[in-house]
């Protein structure tokens, strides 16, 4: 009868390990969902940081040509 009681207890102690394995397999997969949301959100910002910078480069160059022009034609 022991050895009943034994194994019981023992399939009991494993079922609350692979209960407690499962949590934090979900906890972990939550978490990465976050992050990957998150990482995708902060390149999205990136890309459109990038954007703009690029636009506001090829205004000043226009500015700069335009301004370069102004002092050939004053000069």
């Amino acid at each position: 009868m022991t050895e009943k009681a034994d194994y019981k207890d023992i399939l009991n102690e494993y079922k609350d390990q692979i209960r407690i394995l499962k949590d934090e397999i979900s906890e972990l997969q939550d978490n990465t969902k976050a992050k990957d949301s998150a990482l995708k959100r902060t390149t999205q910002k990136l890309e459109n940081v990038t954007s703009d910078l690029t636009l506001a480069n090829e205004d000043i160059e226009k500015l700069k040509n335009e301004l370069k022009l102004k002092k050939t034609i004053i000069s």
